[in-house]
């Protein structure tokens, strides 16, 4: 029998929080980039920010379905 899978529109409400203030953090670091240097002064700040979500993300999507094939099969 196969795990339990989570339904991904679930996992994107539940992520959208998180999603918002990370795009929010996004914009900001252009906006404080200085000008002339928008994509100098922010590209780095702006990946790393994006590699954090990303690693966060994916570990709420392992968690969820984890979460889900432990509800499956309930222990004794």
């Amino acid at each position: 029998m196969d795990a339990p899978k989570v339904d991904p529109k679930q996992f994107v409400e539940s992520c959208r929080e998180e999603m918002e203030a990370h795009l929010q953090a996004v914009m900001q670091a252009v906006n404080d980039a200085p000008d002339g240097e928008w994509i100098a002064g922010s590209e780095e700040q702006v990946r790393d920010l994006s590699a954090e979500f990303r690693k966060r993300v994916f570990e709420q999507a392992v968690q969820q379905r984890i979460n889900a094939a432990e509800a499956a099969f309930p222990s004794a």
